[in-house]
């Protein structure tokens, strides 16, 4: 598939928002769409959040409720100014002659918006995920008609969705599907194993490359000086000393946390009798 134009950068609570948009549907509707958020810069654009517009479609007509997208969308804007409107999506796997209508909606309130399709109903064995953009084609003074142009897709994340997207992974090797959410201690005790684990692979790196069993890459060494140059220069007492410290403020706020916790539940409890 040929590509043209910015790369799309999707994170993964937009595509979240589209598969739980999908489950509510309405009963009878057979896809649904919605606005796309996010941020343009030079040469990609980032789809950072998202939200569903109501609409009613059939084989002769659509209907969307642009009044609704708008005071959806100054909604948005009120928690997240620099988010602004760069397109739209659909779940479906193709595009229809009614995207191209509701493209044109969209035409004017973003300049060359993409749009993004989602295979929801996994029509050929996985969540295909595409982004278009579209360009008039035909004859000057004729008949001019829409062809929407792929755009190459990118998954980003910030390091907060990193930690909904672990936990998800899990639930691929669990039975039932599900899984808990793990206390702030095992989460650190993961990360700290994850963080071994990343260390014994670079100095099975390095300790390959001393011995001549692996070609030293300059672009490898250059990457474990700057790690190198980052780490503070701090003996063992000092740090020990540093951490033990800011492990007890975390004691104790949530220490005062739960007290307060406590506290409120016990006045709601005094004030029903």
């Amino acid at each position: 598939m040929s590509v043209y134009g910015p790369a799309v950068k999707i994170h993964p609570v937009v595509l979240a928002s589209i598969g739980d948009s999908y489950e509510r549907r309405n009963e009878g509707a057979s896809r649904v769409i919605g606005t796309l958020l996010g941020t343009i810069e030079k040469h990609s654009v980032e789809v950072t959040n998202c939200f569903s517009v109501p609409h009613n479609e059939s084989e002769d007509e659509v209907a969307v409720d642009m009044e609704f997208a708008k005071n959806m969308y100054e909604l948005h804007k009120r928690v997240s100014p620099s988010e602004v409107i760069i397109g739209w999506y659909a779940t479906g796997f193709d595009i229809t002659e009614h995207s191209v209508l509701i493209h044109e909606y969209y035409s004017r309130e973003a300049t060359n918006p993409i749009h993004l399709t989602v295979d929801t109903a996994l029509q050929s064995g996985k969540m295909n995920i595409r982004a278009y953009v579209s360009a008039q084609m035909g004859v000057p003074g004729k008949t001019v008609g829409v062809m929407f142009t792929p755009l190459s897709v990118k998954y980003i994340y910030y390091d907060t969705e990193r930690i909904g997207v672990d936990l998800l992974q899990t639930t691929r090797v669990t039975p039932s599907r599900t899984k808990g959410l793990t206390s702030d201690l095992s989460q650190v005790g993961g990360s700290a194993s994850r963080v071994q684990e990343m260390l014994a692979t670079v100095l099975t790196y390095i300790e390959d490359v001393l011995s001549g069993k692996a070609t030293a890459d300059n672009s490898v060494g250059r990457f474990l000086m700057d790690l190198i140059n980052k780490v503070p220069t701090i003996s063992a007492e000092d740090f020990e000393t540093m951490l033990n410290s800011n492990i007890n403020d975390l004691l104790m706020v949530t220490y005062l946390s739960n007290l307060t916790q406590a506290q409120i539940a016990l006045n709601e409890k005094l004030v029903l009798l």
